[in-house]
């Protein structure tokens, strides 16, 4: 079964990426860091699933 969680995980990351190039912006912005806090539950969530 498709995991839906990761799925909406990451296409929130690609869709504020997509922005983030477009708009240029800096490290340290709202959308940098909701990516960085992302790819956090990303990690912990395939860890999770994994083990």
């Amino acid at each position: 079964m498709a995991d839906l969680y990761l799925r909406a995980l990451e296409s929130e990351r690609k869709r504020l990426w997509a922005e983030c190039r477009l708009k240029g912006l800096a490290k340290g912005t709202p959308e940098r860091l909701r990516i960085e806090e992302i790819d956090r539950l990303l990690t912990q969530h395939r860890e999770k699933s994994a083990g």
